[in-house]
């Protein structure tokens, strides 16, 4: 046993990141160059996520065909219904596809740290930072979000209690297995059960979300619009002049894809399937059909190159103002190189998105790896705590698709549902995945090798950090309460107390990071 390593992962000092002269400049310059590294990093994850959105867009769009028949009329129908179940789209791939920086980051710290009885500290750091970030920032940002006197509140109160519940307990779970059962240890057990538990939350929301006798709670589920996105916002239909190639070739300068059509109804088409049978179509017309489909999404991935490496847009060319042009410009030369490089990701187009789908998650593990690398070089020149990074740098840059996604739920759906439900969602995934999945590969791997459990650093300042996050998170569910009690609904409303609720939030938020900043460098 005396060749296991107790102590951290840190890169020495003296190894250079970047180029071989590096250490010789002074450890402020090199800091200054690791943040800024840092800050490019993120930029290229918010470009990524682009692409990754557009293909969970194109995979929950997949509807399939049901046939019914007709008691008038005793003619079938064809009714074409959606494959994904709205509240599993909302867990499984909106909260999953969000916190997937965060779970990838801490995959690849529990990765690194394979061979060592101690844990890592940007992972479980990070993503406990998230969930603050996800439940203050986001929330004061979607509570202004509306329109000026526009209030959206949460449709499925039942839906979202469960999802609550289940993200609190994680929590509470965390807590317990930290402090309570085995202290300053994981055991592969509780690494196990943690990981199981993302299972137990799916099954319970879809339970609550069809009304389960005995497991769902009893409340009546408040109207649900049958175009989820309202009319006005709709995104225009993919399927009119798809001959016309530009018309529906995806656009890189868009900040972001609208996903939120996962909740849109407008293609549940319904039409009576014809009397008589439709003649088969023959071998050659199946064949002019597949080329002239791989020729469609030949050209949209070659525009895919011609857009990447645009400094401007046919629109952004309209713009009167010489110094914002000018500024476009400028931007968009600084993220070229990424913009080529994620060109090559295949259209979302292509197998309902799944391919795209896949290559996104590979750049964002690989961007992810370089992240941490990025960390440990600032902790190490710096002085600083790994979790400090991790609470705030890393948990800010990497909860950038949430915000993203939660910003745009809340502008443009119709209820409070999805942009509220991503957060919740998404501090759930934080732990049961998050930090569950990474902690089960450490288990699993000292069990094995050394018959040994997973040791916690610094668990005192990471369970200090829960205790905080419980008392700021419960006076921000309070306020939303009171909120749907005394307004009428958890977003929006008069423009006074919106942006008073805000700031409130961001208050909550400056506690947690302050006191738990304080706590892991041993200042309280």
């Amino acid at each position: 046993m005396a060749n296991i390593m107790m102590g951290s992962t840190a890169p020495s000092c003296d190894a250079y990141l970047f180029f071989h002269g590096e250490t010789l400049l002074p450890n402020v310059v090199r800091a200054f160059l690791c943040t800024v590294a840092l800050a490019y990093c993120f930029i290229c994850l918010s470009a990524i996520t682009a692409w990754f959105f557009k293909s969970m867009e194109s995979i929950t769009n997949h509807s399939r065909e049901v046939v019914t028949i007709d008691p008038q009329t005793n003619t079938p129908i064809v009714k074409h219904e959606k494959v994904w179940n709205y509240t599993i789209a909302d867990i499984a791939l909106l909260a999953f596809g969000t916190s997937f920086p965060q779970i990838s980051l801490a995959t690849i710290d529990a990765i690194r740290n394979l061979g060592q009885l101690t844990a890592g500290g940007l992972g479980p750091g990070t993503l406990v930072g998230s969930a603050a970030f996800d439940l203050f920032p986001i929330h004061a940002v979607c509570v202004i979000m509306p329109r000026a006197g526009s209030m959206k509140k949460i449709s499925d109160l039942g839906v979202w209690l469960v999802e609550l519940f289940w993200s609190f307990w994680a929590y509470v779970w965390l807590y317990i297995i930290l402090e309570v059962w085995t202290p300053n240890v994981i055991t592969l057990w509780e690494a196990l059960i943690t990981v199981l538990q993302y299972g137990l939350l799916l099954v319970h929301a879809y339970a609550q979300d069809k009304r389960w006798p005995y497991v769902s709670i009893p409340l009546v589920r408040g109207e649900r619009p049958e175009d989820w996105v309202p009319a006005e916002d709709a995104s225009f239909d993919h399927d009119k002049n798809c001959d016309e190639t530009n018309d529906i070739l995806p656009s890189q300068n868009d900040d972001i894809a609208d996903i939120f059509s996962i909740h849109s109804y407008n293609d549940a088409g319904y039409h009576h399937v014809p009397e008589k049978d439709i003649e088969e179509p023959s071998i050659m017309e199946l064949v002019a059909k597949n080329t002239h489909d791989d020729t469609y999404w030949l050209s949209i991935w070659r525009q895919q190159f011609v857009e990447a490496v645009m400094l401007e847009s046919p629109e952004q060319r309209k713009i009167d103002s010489v110094c914002l042009r000018f500024i476009i410009i400028c931007w968009n030369s600084i993220i070229v190189p990424w913009k080529i490089l994620f060109a090559f990701v295949p259209p979302y187009q292509v197998t309902h998105g799944w391919i795209a789908f896949i290559c996104s998650l590979i750049f964002i593990s690989g961007i992810a790896y370089g992240v941490t690398k990025i960390t440990d070089q600032i902790s190490c020149v710096a002085g600083v705590n790994p979790y400090v990074i991790a609470f705030t740098a890393l948990a800010a840059g990497t909860s950038w698709p949430d915000l993203v996604a939660s910003k745009i739920a809340a502008e443009r759906q119709v209820t409070a549902d999805s942009a509220i439900a991503n957060i919740t969602c998404s501090n759930s995934v934080n732990i049961y995945v998050g930090i569950g999945f990474p902690w089960l590969i450490d288990t699993l791997y000292n069990y094995f090798v050394y018959r040994e459990p997973l040791y916690i650093d610094n668990a005192a300042g990471l369970s200090f950090s829960l205790l905080v996050f419980f008392a700021t998170s419960f006076g921000c569910i309070v306020v939303l309460v009171m909120r749907r009690i005394l307004i009428g609904a958890e977003l929006g409303g008069p423009r006074l107390w919106a942006w008073v609720t805000s700031a409130y939030f961001m208050v909550l938020w400056v506690v947690f990071v302050v006191l738990s900043c304080l706590k892991v460098s041993g200042v309280i």
